[in-house]
């Protein structure tokens, strides 16, 4: 379990993230999940950029039971579910939730039990050889 606190402040933006997924992807011999895992990853990070006081989020990535895949979570202090928002075609934003669901295998959100918040969490399984 490998856990990363990562505020807007203190530059530790989506590249220096995604950097740290590539990093431990590749200990585990898991590089062919780095294209989706990270864009999944930019998505979730953009949304606490945009959506929460502070900018303030935790990123928990695991790699999965009998190296199955890695999932990743990003705990943030925003209550508000995400939501796929995007009517307009020509819409800037609010794509996101599609995006992390077309990339990846899995993905779902947990409210907080102890504070405000919520945890939003995907998995990409590996590729059988």
């Amino acid at each position: 379990m490998n856990r990363v606190t990562a505020s807007h402040e203190e530059g530790l933006g989506a590249r220096h993230l995604r950097r740290i997924l590539r990093l431990y992807l590749a200990a585990w011999g898991m590089d062919d999940l780095y294209d989706s895992a990270s864009l999944a990853l930019t998505e979730l990070i953009a949304n606490v950029v945009r959506h929460c006081p502070g900018r303030r989020a935790t990123v928990l990535i695991l790699r999965l039971p009998q190296e199955r895949g890695v999932r990743v979570e990003v705990t943030d202090t925003s209550s508000c579910p995400p939501l796929s928002t995007a009517v307009d075609a020509l819409a800037e934003g609010g794509r996101g939730v599609v995006i992390v669901e077309a990339v990846t295998d899995r993905w779902g959100w947990v409210p907080l039990a102890e504070r405000p918040g919520k945890t939003v969490w995907f998995e990409c399984d590996a590729k059988a050889d």
